[in-house]
């Protein structure tokens, strides 16, 4: 039998805090917003709390998620529920305005993070803490499960050169956090210095992957449709700044993935061990219908995880790379500018937080495949990490 999680939410609505009943709140949240019975945030908040919700705000992909892609903003708009303004966070600006902040005391967060650096919701979460510290306002995280559980991080740490809305501060790809200590972290240690009150959950243990929970899953973007769309993530991402397509335009985008130039036999052969713990990777071929070669049949694989504590996203999705770059040379390109408003730089750096994948994928030293990271600054975001820690 799965243990029951209550996320912040459900617990911030059985017990909120006294002060803030006299206030005006907004709330930051998309479709993924709901409790264990699908009952969304603004209507749990709007029922206990009559009146006091004064305007609402979407992260990237839109209050609908109904957005695509990277760089494809969303207008502001009225909810049609509660005839409250919904402030877009991914239009003319990634920032609230002061005029946006005007109309509420205290800012609730109830967002459903995936666990991995680049997914921009906690790129927003940071910029409301932001501007909640300039208009002296309260930010009230209500806290849900990491998906890919708290225990494992993957990837090198951000490279401050690198900094952008896909990164903002010194973290792994796979961080290991909940969004309510990310929050914290960001909070304290990267010196934002709001007034936060982060909500948590009960029952949560860092082990947990999200089947793990017994709670509802809702799609918190398009391209995010399971929970194992999310286990795949912290290295499928990387394809985004290649021309291999990463699954976008398919009914199983980041878990499967692949070109029309692709050889999958010649890289299935190519690829070291350590590249399939794990998981099988089923070659496949797969037609997208929006995206890289929209239209045009691409060779490739499916990604099928059979032991989750065992695969490693990054290091499996950088060796693949590796193989694709060696077999294909002369048809693997990196992705130009620009990404996430990032107009210089090239994409695959912008995700992956510096250059060390592209140089490691590009370099004449093939002999050894796994990605060489810093474990001194993985052991240092560790401990950091455990500063942070509202669960065990």
């Amino acid at each position: 039998m799965k243990v029951q999680v209550k996320t912040g939410l459900e617990n911030f609505i059985e017990s909120p805090p006294e002060w803030i009943k006299r206030l005006r709140i907004g709330l930051l949240c998309n479709p993924a917003s709901v409790n264990r019975d699908m009952v969304h945030a603004k209507t749990c908040i709007n029922e206990r709390f009559p009146g006091r919700l004064t305007a609402l705000f979407s992260p990237q992909h839109g209050f609908f998620a109904e957005k695509q892609d990277n760089m494809i903003q969303s207008g502001h708009m009225a909810d049609p529920d509660l005839n409250i303004p919904v402030f877009s966070l991914y239009s003319e600006t990634r920032s609230p305005a002061r005029d946006m902040f005007d109309l509420i005391d205290v800012l609730i967060v109830d967002l459903q993070d995936v666990g991995t650096r680049v997914y921009t919701f906690i790129s927003t979460m940071a910029f409301c803490m932001e501007a909640a510290r300039e208009s002296c306002k309260t930010v009230v995280v209500l806290d849900r499960p990491n998906p890919v559980n708290g225990v494992k991080i993957e990837g090198n740490l951000l490279s401050t050169n690198y900094r952008s809305f896909v990164g903002l501060y010194p973290i792994p790809m796979r961080h290991g956090l909940t969004i309510g200590e990310l929050a914290i972290l960001f909070n304290t240690r990267f010196e934002i210095g709001c007034d936060l009150v982060v909500i948590p959950m009960q029952n949560w243990k860092r082990e947990m992957y999200f089947e793990d929970t017994g709670l509802p899953w809702v799609a918190p973007s398009p391209n995010m449709p399971t929970p194992e769309t999310a286990l795949v993530y912290p290295g499928q991402v990387l394809w985004e700044g290649t021309n291999v397509s990463e699954g976008r335009g398919s009914t199983l985008p980041f878990r499967i993935f692949g070109a029309p130039y692709i050889d999958s036999r010649k890289i299935l052969a190519d690829l070291p061990e350590h590249a399939l713990s794990g998981i099988v990777l089923r070659p496949c071929v797969f037609l997208p219908w929006h995206n890289k070669w929209e239209g045009e049949p691409c060779n490739g694989f499916q990604i099928h995880v059979m032991n989750k504590d065992a695969y490693c996203s990054y290091d499996t999705s950088v060796a693949i790379m590796q193989a694709v770059r060696r077999n294909h040379p002369d048809a693997f390109k990196w992705k130009l500018p620009p990404y996430e408003y990032e107009y210089k730089k090239l994409p695959i750096d912008v995700i992956s937080g510096g250059q060390t994948v592209r140089r490691r994928v590009d370099g004449a030293d093939q002999n050894g495949y796994k990605l060489r990271l810093n474990s001194t600054e993985l052991k240092d975001y560790s401990s950091l990490c455990q500063s942070v820690y509202l669960y065990l």
